[in-house]
């Protein structure tokens, strides 16, 4: 089933469940009230364009061809202007517009091509939708996962692409929940019985851009502590339990700022 599809049915996902732990409040608008963004983020749409582009890429490996650097390149170019080209709700940052983007996209890419290892992964899926229940929960949590390979020894190696404005810390590669539920995914969707390694692939936009790759793995112990988590954001949601987290660094870009100080100005608050 397409991720669409699976969206349309009440659930969870690693960015709703995220949304909730960073501000709840902020949960509430998008998934509980359905608020339209005030704006979309460049940097959102940015990260989209360079995903669609990897994806392009893996699909052709799994087919058997080998994309050449000039064809990332229009790949993602297309995808950029296809996304955001006319566009008048995207907020751009100090120095950036379309043509920026363009160039620094083109740049990324280039970098993580130059990088990228000749693994001999054999591709399994890209993009692979996935939809998974936990005891006691009653709603299933979907998404959908970047890419999914196996190596020669039968290993599953279930990726991550991020572009990040700057490298990883090994705590945040040790404790990124998103790559957990995937890990989750895989298990209930068929690979139970195989040997799972994960492995963020992350594309630094730094003044001199970057492809850095890190591998970790989870234990059956990370996935039981995510659980109670995800078990305890149903609770407060189920409970209605929406706290503004207002001294975030995240205030600054959220697109839901008109929406929340309506909301502290608000006479006995709001159901």
């Amino acid at each position: 089933m397409e991720l669409s599809e699976l969206r349309q049915k009440p659930h969870l996902s690693a960015s709703s469940i995220g949304t909730y732990v960073d501000c709840s409040l902020q949960y509430w608008f998008a998934y509980v009230k359905r608020l339209p963004m005030e704006f979309v983020s460049d940097a959102l749409e940015f990260g989209s364009a360079i995903h669609l582009t990897l994806a392009d890429f893996y699909r052709a490996k799994m087919t058997g061809d080998r994309l050449l650097l000039k064809d990332v390149h229009e790949s993602y170019r297309q995808h950029w202007t296809n996304r955001v080209k006319d566009r008048s709700d995207i907020k751009y940052a100090d120095q950036k517009d379309f043509q920026s983007y363009l160039i620094e996209g083109v740049d990324l890419l280039t970098a993580w091509f130059n990088k990228l290892a000749d693994d001999h992964f054999n591709v399994i899926a890209v993009e692979e939708a996935f939809v998974f229940e936990i005891d006691g929960m009653p709603l299933p949590i979907v998404g959908a996962i970047d890419l999914v390979e196996e190596d020669d020894s039968g290993t599953i190696i279930i990726t991550d692409h991020k572009t990040t404005g700057r490298a990883y810390s090994i705590d945040e590669i040790d404790q990124n929940p998103q790559i957990t539920i995937y890990q989750m995914a895989a298990k209930a969707n068929g690979f139970a019985d195989r040997e799972i390694l994960l492995k963020f692939d992350c594309l630094v936009k730094t003044k001199t851009p970057k492809f850095e790759q890190y591998y970790t793995t989870r234990t059956e112990t990370d996935e039981l502590r995510l659980i109670r988590k995800i078990q305890t954001v149903w609770n407060g949601i189920n409970s209605k339990v929406f706290i503004p987290n207002d001294t975030s660094w995240k205030c600054k870009t959220c697109p839901y700022k008109k929406a929340c100080d309506e909301w502290f100005l608000q006479q006995g608050g709001e159901e």
